[in-house]
């Protein structure tokens, strides 16, 4: 049985990490330098996130690898340190795990991080089908021989990306999951829409297809229950914590723990199977979520409608402008960012 179904069947929910980034400017990384370097230069600190993570409660945790293709690398002449990257990536991971798990006896799964390559798509762009798939399957491919229990395709934004990296994936032979950012008013920055993309992945054998990042909990709830996928493949709902603000020329999100607890028993209600953070989200706000899904009973699982998911999180999408053409589309999507 595959370890997320194991998780699942034990326990009712499976719950995910929460941010990269977010949590290693809190030790030091500097705005614009790629967290996948930390793998090789300071492991401790990739170590140390992980095993945070798990001990406030996670099922899930995510390798160091979110800008971990040649395409993102090359902006910072690493390049041709995917292989080393990735591996040891998912290897410092893999040991987290691992110990923990003779420790105490809880299992934790290792997912393979697999950002955005930051390129856009012919005919916008250069990037083509088969140069995509080429870098990708060059970092699944280390991934999986890190160690890594599957795959974790996250943060994409447009069909022809998501294709490319589920088709470099599955050449490993791992089990892979999907999500993708809907930001632009119930949409993703290249205007693919949550339920198509829920029905068209969701067919491609992922076991499990979602939303991450965007706006804000609430923002990410209405985009995952708009999903309806395939039976027996699995949603994901890893939200930001909170909606992103400058403050004093840095980003902060302004979402509690309490939040972020709130967020994940509505999910839950909501039938979602696999529930965690995205940007803003520290091993804190995992603790909140892991403390409030433990004391949520089966039994206990009022209707989640439109209503209640404004009421306790919030109106989705209150004064956020829709994207008026594919050449603003394009234009954030150059400017898309790795997750924080």
């Amino acid at each position: 049985m595959f370890i997320l179904d194991r998780i699942l069947q034990k326990q009712g929910f499976i719950l995910a990490d929460g941010a990269t980034g977010t949590n290693y400017f809190q030790l030091g990384l500097e705005t614009g330098y790629p967290p996948e370097l930390w793998s090789l230069e300071k492991p401790e600190h990739v170590s140390g996130l992980h095993q945070r993570f798990i001990e406030a409660g996670s099922d899930v945790i995510l390798t160091n690898t979110f800008g971990g293709t040649s395409h993102r690398l090359k902006l910072h002449q690493a390049e041709d340190q995917v292989r080393a990257l990735n591996i040891a990536a998912a290897r410092l991971a893999r040991e987290c795990a691992d110990n923990y798990h003779a420790a105490t006896g809880r299992e934790i799964a290792v997912a393979g991080s697999m950002g955005p390559t930051g390129e856009l798509f012919t005919p916008l762009g250069m990037l083509t089908h088969d140069a995509a798939v080429a870098a990708f399957t060059e970092q699944a491919e280390a991934l999986a021989e890190g160690g890594v229990d599957m795959l974790w395709i996250e943060t994409i934004s447009a069909f022809e990306e998501v294709f490319a990296a589920l088709e470099a994936a599955k050449k490993t032979g791992l089990p892979v999951a999907a999500t993708m950012t809907f930001d632009t008013a119930g949409k993703s920055m290249m205007g693919v829409d949550p339920a198509d993309f829920a029905k068209q992945i969701s067919e491609k054998g992922v076991v499990a297809v979602g939303a991450n990042c965007g706006i804000g909990p609430a923002e990410l709830m209405h985009s995952v229950t708009a999903m309806h996928p395939a039976d027996g493949v699995m949603r994901i709902a890893k939200g930001n914590c909170g909606i992103p603000e400058y403050v004093e020329g840095k980003i902060h999100y302004h979402g509690t723990p309490e939040l972020m607890a709130t967020y994940a028993v509505l999910a839950r209600d909501a039938g979602v199977q696999i529930i965690g953070g995205c940007c803003g989200t520290s091993p804190d706000h995992i603790r909140a979520m892991r403390q409030a899904l433990d004391q949520a009973t089966d039994g206990d699982r009022p209707a989640v409608d439109a209503a209640r998911l404004e009421s306790e999180l919030g109106k989705p999408w209150k004064n956020i402008p829709e994207q008026s053409s594919s050449t603003s589309a394009a234009s954030n999507q150059r400017r898309r960012r790795r997750k924080s």
